[in-house]
């Protein structure tokens, strides 16, 4: 049986239980008892949900991150958007112009491969900085320049 299937398979029998039954589910697969105001329909997609996160891996770091830092009322950053491959990135430095070319599978420059524009930046200026930072990408504050 395919994940997939799986899943479905579960979503059907999850549709045909009552609400006890779901009780007992919902205790099963997160070790607590269900708050008794929760509905039945929350009850079944919380529960798909959880299967399908067995099944298919959970949320992202990123995502978790941005989750928590919401609930506990902080504003979230922004990041900047995916930079696409065929990208130029052209940045003047020390009377220099330096010229990255974004790939499928990371940063060129003078023919040179890298794997993050952090590394590319330490190639330039010799000390950590940021990439997205010093090509201009973010803004000193962390948020889309």
């Amino acid at each position: 049986m395919t994940a997939e299937s799986a899943v479905e398979a579960r979503w059907a029998e999850l549709s045909d239980m009552d609400r006890s039954t779901l009780r007992v589910a919902w205790t099963e697969a997160f070790d607590n008892t269900p708050p008794h105001f929760l509905s039945m329909t929350f009850m079944r997609k919380a529960l798909i949900w959880h299967v399908q996160c067995r099944r298919f891996g959970g949320l992202s770091p990123d995502v978790k991150r941005a989750f928590d830092s919401a609930s506990a009322g902080k504003t979230m950053r922004n990041t900047p958007a995916a930079i696409r491959p065929g990208t130029q990135l052209v940045r003047e430095w020390n009377g220099r112009r330096y010229q990255v070319d974004v790939s499928d599978d990371g940063y060129v420059m003078n023919g040179e491969r890298f794997k993050s524009l952090s590394a590319i930046a330490l190639h330039i200026t010799g000390t950590s900085w940021s990439g997205p930072r010093f090509f201009g990408l973010k803004s000193k504050s962390g948020g889309v320049a």
